[in-house]
């Protein structure tokens, strides 16, 4: 389906919704049947429901039915003021934002409306600095160009800014004529994908005689996103309210259960199973020793003609006074603990990046004593383990190694004196290192230069090349400026054919402005780019260099430039243009024409990265790795430069310590065949002392997971370690629900937007607050400053979060079934009838005053010092199996639970006994 927005039309303006946002789950008139339904959908709820109406029958109810509707009302009366306090934050956030004044253009001038009654089809005007109120298209901007610059950190994490164009119809528009624009966008119905948007643009004579011009991500200003460096922006709305893409986006996600919280459950389905069993056996029994020994009794009086239900009155007295069996106060000391817990983790002051001023932050504060029974972690590699600050350190260009003496190529004097040459080959190196690029350069009021960039990589390339005197100095919309000792060098960007990690490569199609030539400028991954080569081209020397840079732990590229011919050029534009102007399948159909250019590049060389390791990464891994955690990094990365960084960060073992296994293989034979040899070998050998890891591709890697899943699983259980090599974000998504399937508790941790997948399909998900933005802190449970905050956040918050999480579900279960069992000891002293020995103020004042609120002092308890626990790592081995809150430990203290009973029994009878004489009778 289509949506087709009329610009600046109000007649057409009412066919969607206005921009008021909601993000509140209730209002008024909903709030308490609908918050009531969601507390009892819960099984515990349900069961405390009818236990609390039973007691509202007076035959059959033994205490007074305060002694469970009052905590029952209390603990629902705080659950549902939570709620209503947190919808009462949305509410007053959304009030602010909906109230918000922005200016639009109304009958032909700019004035002020309240933001929630912006309209689709409403031009909006934007100023700098100030915030975008829903999705635009652009129109028109303060430069001339039709550029603008946008910050999208609140949208997708993103710190550095972006680049917008208008539609090429726009550009060039005047003031006035940006307010009496006329036209019609087709553009498909609202959906979440922040990266795209596959529409087209007319406009209406007489701006342009009715040509479709297509539409990008890149000529949009999505909600939330901020106006920088730019005095003014103006747009078409497209989708407003809660249809915008983040609106979409929006969404509670799916609440994790921890091991504990399945523990818990089971406990609670096999107690109430117990309870029914004695249910039964009690209420038969009462009712048998009421026909035989009860009417005998002279103080007993019975109804000769009773009602049919008089056999159910005394098991039902019995599962009243047995439900306190299970404890309704639980959930919520088990709750207010928890959120305790997560404000440790949000106070620790060791777990503060001073660097970037970052604390450590619990966002989910539901799973804290998952983090204490890790079994695996799964990390990216850049950015995570890596520092991700991006250093150029040598090149390989024309067959020549540059750097490879002083270990720096900016200062070597060979490339130096190349350059000075003008080397034919280095400067074409040189140039699509500068304009091969989605850089922004900006000048400073000194007038020197700096760049603002979407990639580490790029940034990286770009400042290499400007000391190396090939300096971008601007980029005004399709124009570059580029500044080559004492030479000026003008390009026009005709097209670019963004990266995609299917493609692996990113290309530019450029006019050089004083020949009039046109090039085709590429880079990419070697695998994505050296088949590109020119037929009869030697890459020996680049493959070469390629593998020595990898062994080196650098990160590698390789450039590679065209000359196109004009008709060539022409015939592939249309084709583009058409593509491009697809509504569907455009991101397949832009693939398609790119690879009809992307060939025949002449290979000009490599350039080598370094990204240097963050501090005290193999520290932490060893020392993770001793508390019984099993690592798996996966990066998309190739394999040469992974294994090297996996060997500096104590991931795995040289030999002959450790053993590196490689699956791989191009056709499904060559993989089974690969994966086969490997299994075997894991399985003769995983008895040795040696160290086994396996490595993997992402080509060889969707072959297994689409056929070969069982041999995989298998090999998943036998190996500690393994390194997953070019996967795509997708890919490591399957990799964590593979090892969850295995039943493991899995951690992933991340730092970029490719690891989102990843961090919100593990049982745990860390985010890194690092330089490729916010995007995986915000999805994930967790966040950190640096990777070796992981070692106190496991060793420290978790297994004092899940021991102290154990032993209160231990107590409060233990609490509930002490007094039952003395209700039930007595029952035999009172003729299996059903009567309480505790009247009903004693049972709520047990349950809410004397047991609950003592216990919670719990959450201080520390068994072991930090620094005991961060020296001794294998006691983490005792959380990982789930000894505290196993039913096997459970049984294992039962003996001390039977003794207090007896103790506590005991004196009763003889008390009983002796008053009661009676009752021997």
């Amino acid at each position: 389906m289509k949506r087709f927005v009329y610009i600046n039309d109000e007649s057409c303006q009412n066919d969607y919704c206005d921009n008021r946002i909601s993000n509140t789950k209730y209002n008024l008139l909903n709030f308490l049947p609908k918050n009531l339904w969601e507390q009892f959908r819960r099984f515990m709820n349900q069961y405390f429901l009818l236990i609390a109406c039973l007691q509202l029958w007076s035959l059959i109810t033994p205490v007074n039915p305060a002694s469970t509707w009052g905590p029952l009302i209390i603990i629902f009366a705080v659950s549902a003021t939570k709620e209503a306090w947190d919808d009462y934050n949305r509410y007053i956030s959304d009030k602010q934002a909906n109230e918000k004044e922005v200016w639009v253009v109304k009958n032909g001038a700019r004035k002020h409306i309240q933001a929630q009654d912006i309209r689709v089809g409403n031009i909006v005007w934007i100023r700098e600095n100030e915030e975008v109120p829903c999705d635009l298209v652009l129109l028109g901007t303060s430069e001339p160009q039709g550029l603008c610059h946008i910050e999208t950190a609140a949208l997708d994490g993103e710190t550095d800014l972006k680049t917008r164009v208008s539609p090429p119809p726009c550009v060039g528009l005047e003031f006035e004529q940006l307010h009496r624009i006329k036209g019609v966008i087709e553009c498909p119905i609202p959906d979440k994908d922040i990266r795209r948007f596959d529409a087209n643009i007319r406009l209406f004579p007489p701006f342009i005689d009715n040509d479709i011009c297509p539409l990008t991500i890149n000529n949009t200003l999505l909600q939330s996103c901020y106006l920088r460096n730019t005095e003014w922006a103006c747009g078409v709305a497209v989708y407003t309210g809660n249809k915008t893409k983040l609106g979409m986006s929006r969404g509670v996600p799916e609440p994790k259960l921890t091991a504990m919280d399945a523990m818990i459950d089971k406990l609670t389905g096999a107690i109430f199973l117990f309870q029914l069993t004695v249910v039964v056996v009690l209420g038969a029994a009462g009712n048998v020793w009421k026909d035989i020994e009860a009417r005998k009794q002279w103080y007993v009086k019975y109804d000769d003609n009773e009602p049919w239900y008089q056999i159910l009155v005394i098991p039902l007295r019995f599962e009243l006074l047995c439900s306190i069996m299970i404890p309704i106060s639980i959930k919520v000391s088990l709750d207010f603990v928890k959120s305790l817990y997560a404000k440790f983790i949000d106070w620790d002051e060791d777990m503060y990046d001073l660097e970037n001023n970052t604390p450590a932050h619990a966002a989910n504060t539901a799973i804290s004593e998952d983090l204490g029974q890790v079994e695996y972690i799964l990390t990216d590699k850049t950015g995570t383990l890596t520092e991700n600050k991006m250093i150029f350190r040598r090149c390989c260009v024309g067959g020549t190694f540059y750097g490879n003496e002083c270990g720096d190529a900016l200062t070597d004097v060979e490339l130096l004196n190349a350059i000075a040459n003008n080397s034919p080959h280095v400067i074409k190196f040189l140039t699509v290192m500068s304009l091969c690029n989605t850089v922004i350069p900006i000048k400073s009021p000194s007038g020197s230069v700096f760049y603002k960039a979407q990639s580490q990589d790029e940034d990286a390339l770009v400042n290499a090349a400007a000391n190396l005197h090939m300096v971008l100095v601007s980029k005004n919309g399709n124009n570059a400026e580029i500044h080559f000792n004492l030479q000026v060098m003008r390009y026009e960007i005709l097209d670019i054919l963004e990266f995609t990690s299917d493609r692996k490569r990113m290309s530019v199609v450029v006019l050089d402005c004083q020949s009039g030539k046109i090039f085709l400028l590429s880079k990419g991954a070697d695998e994505a780019m050296l088949p590109c080569a020119y037929s009869g081209q030697q890459t020996k020397t680049f493959v070469d260099a390629v593998d020595k840079y990898a062994q080196l732990g650098l990160r590698t590229l390789c450039l590679g430039w065209r000359e196109l011919e004009s008709e060539e050029y022409t015939e592939w534009s249309q084709s583009f243009k058409e593509a491009n102007s697809a509504l569907i399948d455009r991101e397949w159909r832009v693939a398609e024409v790119c690879q009809k250019l992307e060939h025949s590049l002449e290979i000009l060389g490599v350039s080598a990265i370094e990204d240097r390791l963050q501090d005290g990464v193999p520290e932490t891994i060893e020392i993770l790795r001793q508390s019984g955690i099993n690592f798996w990094m996966l990066t998309g990365d190739k394999q040469n430069t992974a294994i090297q960084i996996a060997l500096l960060c104590n991931l795995i073992s040289s030999e002959p310590k450790g053993q590196l296994l490689h699956i791989n293989g191009r056709t499904q034979d060559e993989v089974a065949r690969s994966l086969e040899r490997v299994l075997l070998t894991m399985r003769i050998t995983s008895s040795e002392p040696k160290e086994l890891a396996f490595v993997v591709d992402g080509w060889a890697l969707e072959i297994i997971l689409t056929h070969y899943t069982e041999a995989f699983t298998e090999l998943a259980v036998l190996s500690k370690t393994a390194l997953c090599c070019r996967v795509t974000p997708s890919q490591k998504a399957q990799l964590v629900k593979l090892l969850k399937s295995c039943d493991y508790r899995t951690l992933a941790i991340g730092d970029g937007g490719n690891d989102v997948r990843m961090i919100q399909q593990a049982d745990i998900g860390v985010g890194i607050s690092g330089r490729e933005g916010l995007q995986a802190a915000r999805a994930a449970d967790y966040s950190i400053g640096k990777f070796r905050f992981l070692k106190r956040l496991i060793l420290v918050h978790g297994r004092y979060s899940y021991n102290r999480t154990a032993f209160l579900s231990q107590y409060s279960f233990y609490k509930s079934l002490l007094i039952c069992f003395i209700q039930i000891l007595f029952s035999f002293l009172s003729g299996i009838a059903g009567t309480s020995l505790f009247n009903s103020v004693s049972l709520m004042a047990y349950n809410v005053f004397y047991t609950s609120i003592p216990v919670l002092t719990t959450v201080l308890d520390k068994d072991l010092s930090e620094k005991t626990v961060m020296q001794n790592p294998e006691i983490l081995l005792y959380c990982q199996a789930g000894s505290a809150g196993s039913l096997r430990h459970w049984t294992s203290q039962s003996k001390y639970f039977c003794w207090l009973v007896w103790s506590l029994i005991v004196p009763c009878n003889h008390y009983f006994l002796d008053n009661n004489p009676c009752i021997c009778e």
